[in-house]
C-alpha cells in the first residue's frame, strides 16, 4: 500500500480522481510550463546562434524554437501521466508530489548518477554544448529544415536531461527550490566551460546522496 492511501482513507474526505481528464490536463499544463521555464534558458545560445545564421529570417528561428519546445511538451505529457499514475497508486503525495519511499528515491538518485556517466549522456551533452557544430552539420534551408533541426536538438536535450527531470520526484515537484537547483544543474552542464566535469560532479553527489538515503531507510 502506497504512502498516499492514508489520506484517501480519512472519513469525510473525497479525494479527486487523479486519473480524470481534468486532473491529467492540469498536471500536463503544470509540467509543460515547468519544462519551458527549466529548459529554455539553457537553449538560448543555440536559438540565438540559429537566428544569426538564418540571416534575417526570424520565422525560421521561430519554427526551430517551437520544434524544440514541442519535444519538451511531449516529455511534459509523459511526466504528467506518470505523476498522476503515481498519485493514484499512492507512491507520491498528491500535495507535494514527493516520493514517500526513501528507498525508491535513493535508487532513483543512484540510477541518475550512473546515467550521467553513460556514452548516451556524453554524446547528447556534447551536441548541446556545441551549438555551432550542431547547427552547421544539420543545417537545412527553409521552415522544414528548421523544424527538423529543432526536433533533433530537442531529442538530444531530452537524452541529456531526462534523468535529471525524473529527480523532480525525489525532492518534490512542488518544491520550487529543488526545481531551481535542477535547472541550474542543467545550465551548468550545458553552458559552463567545465560543464563536462560538472556532469561528473553531479553523478558523484547523486550517487552519494542516493546511497545515504538507502542506508538510512534500511537502518530505520
Amino acid at each position: 500500500m502506497g504512502p498516499g492511501t492514508d489520506m484517501a482513507a480519512m472519513p469525510g474526505m473525497a479525494m479527486p480522481d487523479p486519473l480524470s481528464a481534468g486532473a491529467i490536463s492540469s498536471a500536463f499544463l503544470m509540467w509543460a510550463l515547468m519544462m519551458v521555464a527549466m529548459m529554455l534558458p539553457s537553449a538560448l545560445p543555440m536559438i540565438l546562434l540559429h537566428a544569426k545564421l538564418s540571416q534575417g529570417r526570424p520565422h525560421a528561428t521561430a519554427v526551430f524554437s517551437l520544434a524544440y519546445l514541442l519535444v519538451w511538451t511531449a516529455v511534459a505529457l509523459v511526466a504528467a501521466l506518470a505523476q498522476q499514475a503515481l498519485v493514484a497508486t499512492g507512491w507520491i503525495g498528491a500535495e507535494d508530489l514527493l516520493l514517500g519511499d526513501a528507498r525508491i528515491g535513493g535508487a532513483l538518485l543512484i540510477a541518475a548518477s550512473l546515467y550521467q556517466l553513460t556514452p548516451v549522456k556524453r554524446l547528447c551533452l556534447e551536441r548541446c554544448r556545441s551549438p555551432l557544430s550542431f547547427l552547421m552539420t544539420g543545417w537545412r534551408p527553409g521552415p522544414a529544415g528548421a523544424l527538423r533541426l529543432g526536433l533533433r536538438h530537442g531529442v538530444y536535450c531530452v537524452g541529456c536531461c531526462w534523468m535529471l527531470m525524473a529527480l523532480l520526484f525525489v525532492g518534490g515537484v512542488m518544491n520550487l527550490a529543488w526545481v531551481a537547483l535542477l535547472a541550474l544543474v542543467v545550465m551548468a552542464e550545458k553552458l559552463l566551460p567545465g560543464g563536462r566535469w560538472a556532469a561528473n560532479v553531479v553523478a558523484t553527489v547523486a550517487f552519494a546522496a542516493g546511497g545515504a538515503m538507502l542506508l538510512v531507510s534500511m537502518s530505520a
